[in-house]
């Protein structure tokens, strides 16, 4: 009887339709590593991944701890949320990768090349983007205490509200403008660089930072009286 009715005709069709959108396709855990792989939610963990082509893929939610992803290409990767605790990402490539709300302690990126790529509110600590080229990269609210980025171009790169402290910037490289708005500095190395164009650094910034006679800071700040600091 119900077969008859176009209401409910109507809308089994819409349940039918929902359930065959891409959208709505399951995760392939078993897949192998490829572009545009969905691997959401997946087990990752420990496993020997370097080389791999996964530029598109969506890793979001997955637990990628432990896991050895050096020297792949990861542009336009979606991690968002993904673990990745003691991963290693060195010499990967990964422009506009996003790695927002990761958890990547002590992960390592050194040499990355991941321009534009984002790590808004990302779990960073003692993270290592050592020569890593992060061009106009996001840090917005990440957290980034101990994480080391000597050698590393962060040119344009965005922190504001990012936890920076104890971080080494001091051997960093950048040209122009660097945001560091509301950015917690509280023993942040950065010996010698010039600040000058940087945005929204504020004095209560410095004072709790690591400057030295080389630091060059916009007009209307001041070194700290506390500068420099002792050698951790």
């Amino acid at each position: 009887m119900s077969s008859r009715n176009p209401v409910l005709r109507g809308a089994a069709a819409a349940v039918m339709v929902a359930f065959a959108a891409p959208g709505a396709a399951a995760a392939d855990c078993g897949a192998v590593p490829a572009p545009l792989v969905d691997w959401r939610d997946c087990s990752k963990v420990n496993l020997m991944l370097s080389g791999s082509a996964l530029d598109g893929a969506d890793l979001a939610d997955a637990d990628l701890s432990y896991t050895d992803l050096r020297n792949s290409s990861l542009a336009g990767a979606h991690f968002e949320k993904a673990a990745m605790i003691r991963s290693s990402l060195a010499g990967s490539t990964a422009a506009g990768a996003v790695f927002d709300r990761i958890e990547g302690y002590r992960t390592d990126f050194t040499g990355v090349v991941a321009p534009k790529a984002s790590f808004a509110s990302a779990e960073l600590q003692r993270a290592d983007f050592s020569r890593a080229d992060l061009t106009g990269a996001n840090f917005a609210k990440a957290e980034l205490g101990r994480a080391v980025f000597d050698g590393a171009v962060i040119t344009g790169a965005r922190f504001p509200y990012a936890n920076l402290a104890r971080a080494h910037l001091a051997a960093a490289r950048f040209e122009g403008p660097l945001d560091l708005q509301n950015a917690f500095m509280l023993l942040t190395r950065m010996e010698g660089l010039d600040l000058s164009k940087a945005k929204g650094l504020a004095q209560w910034q410095l004072d709790q930072a690591c400057g030295d006679s080389g630091t060059k800071l916009p007009a209307g700040l001041k070194p700290s009286a506390n500068w420099p600091c002792d050698a951790e």
